[in-house]
């Protein structure tokens, strides 16, 4: 089976044999490509960030001219500044968008506005509630699997703490992330689904409560649940980043620490230390460096004239204390993003 690293150079030179058998008026000047995520600051972004810089990097050594425009709101629940930037990118006549859409609904006028100025769009991450002839390609992990998968896991911790006490009763709470963020919406339904599945429908204690874009908000509405269903809770599932690491902190603040299983979505080094401590019991982990990449090798394909992918799924795997140093895991848990400090 061919490795990660060879498919992705087969992609970049794919494009690399077009372009010199088809070079016209961007030859000298090079395209301008914005890459737009939904935020900065969590590690998620810059992990795409990576991915978009490798890309420029290894296609300007092949002789493929680009730049990459990064800018990005700079929190997570800021719609009209993702919708300004994608404007001004208009604006300037950028050549071609790689966009991460803050809201499925939100985002579709500008996306439509670059449509009609003949400006080709990428979407990663998450989806844009819009017809697919609209956008280039639509990269990201399934979600919707992705919450599966973090059912899954907290399915099977439960399974294996009844088999060893018969009287346990399980106690389970979805802290939701954001209103109108398509990615996290169908991973919590996924796990939803999952759970329902394994037959833990009556022991969802919360579904409906969410987050905020921000570890603090998260921190906050996840000790307002602790409290509220303290002698009851023992399973919890988080849907993003800076949900899950506000649950951590709120765990530890009200003293449940160890006594509730935790399983979230994405990495960061706290995360992977308390993964390691089994302060968690499970990450679901995306592929965030080859969103980027692939993203910004789509915009100059379809500007080279190739017609790329509609829809690639960067896939998701589940890290536990038992396997977060098998090599496809590690890779995934902390992601090499040297290439920023460059």
């Amino acid at each position: 089976m061919m490795s990660t690293r060879n498919r992705w150079f087969c992609i970049l030179l794919s494009v690399v044999f077009f372009h010199f058998s088809h070079c016209g008026d961007k030859e000298q000047s090079g395209y301008k490509i914005a890459v737009i995520p939904k935020g900065l600051t969590h590690e998620f972004w810059k992990s795409i960030h990576a991915g978009a810089m490798q890309a420029e990097k290894e296609l300007n050594a092949n002789g493929v001219a680009i730049e990459i425009d990064w800018q990005g709101p700079n929190k997570e629940s800021d719609r009209e500044q993702q919708i300004k930037i994608v404007e001004n990118q208009i604006g300037m006549g950028t050549d071609a968008i790689v966009l991460a859409p803050l809201d499925a609904n939100a985002m579709v006028r500008p996306v439509m506005e670059a449509y009609r100025n003949k400006i080709p769009v990428v979407i990663i991450d998450s989806g844009l509630d819009i017809e697919p002839d609209k956008y280039v390609s639509f990269i990201a992990t399934d979600n919707y699997e992705g919450g599966r998968k973090g059912g899954e896991r907290i399915a099977d911790l439960i399974e294996a703490r009844r088999q060893a006490e018969p009287s346990f009763k399980a106690g389970i709470i979805l802290l939701r992330y954001d209103l109108g963020h398509a990615s996290t919406d169908a991973r919590e339904r996924g796990f939803l689904a999952t759970v329902e599945e394994r037959g833990l429908t009556d022991a969802i204690l919360s579904s409906n409560q969410y987050a905020g874009s921000t570890r603090e908000s998260g921190q906050m509405k996840s000790e307002a649940l602790l409290n509220q269903f303290r002698d009851q809770v023992n399973a919890v599932f988080c849907p993003n980043e800076s949900s899950v690491y506000g649950m951590l902190q709120a765990l530890r603040r009200t003293g449940l620490l160890g006594q509730v299983y935790l399983v979230g979505f994405d990495a960061t080094p706290a995360l992977v230390e308390a993964l390691r401590k089994e302060e968690l019991h499970g990450l679901v982990l995306q592929d965030p460096v080859r969103m980027g990449y692939l993203g910004v090798i789509h915009a100059v394909n379809i500007l080279e004239g190739s017609i790329p992918e509609k829809r690639i799924d960067t896939g998701a795997w589940v890290a536990t204390v038992q396997n977060m140093d098998d090599p496809e895991i590690r890779q995934r848990l902390s992601p090499d993003l040297s290439i920023l400090d460059k």
